[in-house]
């Protein structure tokens, strides 16, 4: 027999017993784990993902095997390995940011203090890219092919670059700044610069952790005018009540947002269909645990598909059909007590800026409605909106959202 041919034979062989005993391995020490679909040598569960979308692929193999975890690298290069307050792992320094976040940045006082930068500021439009090297990072060759982990890299260091130049300006604008102006510069930069320089925090924070911040406003304001578009007499009725509240104003502002009553179920649907993180934000076990009679070791990734709850039959009557009204007089809301609906997350790790968020979120589209009538160009009717998805941290739509704006108000500019 030719040696090559031997070697060949002898090398398979190998590598067979050694998938075999590393299986039975961890069956033993890891007991009863929860079922997935079937793997194959070192690609895994890669081939199941091809020419689809993740999130409603996992939804399906999740029907039939349970919930399934791509583990995420982008978010150690991107987020400052892993300091922002959604990625940090469960803890003391995880406590810290949170009681930053709803005592200093996210607290009411502080969120009513940015209305006029909101009343004015653009969306800016932040789309998240997802490769299969996210998923399987341990298969290094699918790292190096795509290109991926370079491409991150480069990005953070642009990106490092902007908001080191941002965090300086603002240490600049500080020392200009005279003591007694100082509460007209509290943005939310400047506070956690003075929880760095005078909060006598248990864990010092760094500029990194000033820097770890994400924003998925823009597409869920896309969404919402796009779910709108597609069913007319749904934005006819949210144009109607925008402009009944503000024509008495004269201009969309934050104080009227309160009486869009219909506005904010349109807004609960679309977070329902379109959730800003499809998979919320992935989370670790600390210890070992058993769920429905699995076990689940301790430092497992755990990811869950909020989408795909938001879209369950079990739970929502036409689940995939875009319905404000199914909220009229329903105690549903986005606090994570109703786990059928966490657009949010739910439990002690709920995102802490939902009332900041959903702020950033109606005014803009208040301001769409009071100001502008709406059509689709080149003669197509509102039905044929294309509402395709490209995956990435959030879901955005696969083609943009263009469409003819119509000057409807004195106001408009």
């Amino acid at each position: 027999m030719d040696p090559q041919i031997l070697l060949a034979i002898i090398l398979f062989a190998l590598t067979v017993i050694w998938i075999w005993m590393n299986k039975s391995s961890c069956k033993t020490q890891q007991g009863k784990l929860p079922p997935g679909p079937w793997k194959l040598p070192l690609i895994g569960n890669m081939h199941h993902f091809i020419g689809s979308l993740p999130h409603r692929c996992l939804r399906d193999l999740a029907n039939r095997h349970g919930p399934v975890m791509p583990y995420l690298p982008a978010a150690r290069i991107l987020f400052y390995d892993f300091t922002d307050i959604g990625f940090a792992p469960y803890g003391d320094y995880w406590r810290q940011l949170r009681k930053i976040c709803t005592l200093e940045q996210l607290r009411a006082k502080r969120v009513q203090s940015f209305r006029a930068i909101r009343e004015e500021e653009e969306a800016v439009e932040i789309v998240g890219g997802f490769s299969l090297a996210d998923a399987f990072p341990s298969f290094k060759l699918l790292q190096i092919l795509s290109g991926r982990s370079f491409q991150l890299e480069k990005l953070h260091r642009k990106s490092d670059k902007i908001l080191e130049n941002i965090i300086q300006q603002h240490r600049a604008d500080r020392s200009n700044t005279k003591s007694g102006d100082k509460d007209e510069q509290n943005d939310l930069v400047h506070v956690l610069l003075n929880l760095l320089e005078h909060g006598n925090l248990e864990i010092p924070l760094t500029d990194s952790n000033i820097k770890a911040v994400v924003q998925t406003t823009s597409m869920t304001i896309e969404w919402a005018m796009s779910e709108m578009l597609k069913y007319p007499k749904i934005l006819e009725e949210a144009q109607a009540e925008v402009r009944h509240v503000f024509n008495k104003r004269g201009e969309v502002n934050e104080e009227g947002l309160s009486e869009l009553k219909y506005l904010k179920l349109v807004m609960k649907e679309t977070l329902r269909l379109h959730p800003a993180l499809p998979l919320l934000l992935p989370r670790e076990s600390k210890e070992n645990c058993k769920i429905n009679g699995y076990e689940i070791p301790a430092k497992s990734r755990v990811i869950i598909n909020g989408w795909a709850i938001g879209r369950d039959p079990k739970y929502w009557t036409e689940a995939e059909k875009f319905n404000p009204e199914r909220f009229l007089n329903s105690w549903i809301e986005f606090k994570g007590v109703n786990f059928e609906y966490i657009p949010f997350g739910a439990g002690r790790r709920i995102c802490p800026g939902i009332a900041f968020g959903m702020a950033n979120v109606e005014l803009p589209i208040a301001q769409l409605l009071y100001y502008f009538d709406w059509k689709l160009g080149d003669g197509r009717k509102m039905e044929e909106l294309n509402m395709d998805e490209v995956f990435g941290a959030t879901v955005a739509k696969k083609h943009e959202l263009c469409v003819v704006p119509i000057p409807y108000h004195s106001g408009a500019h």
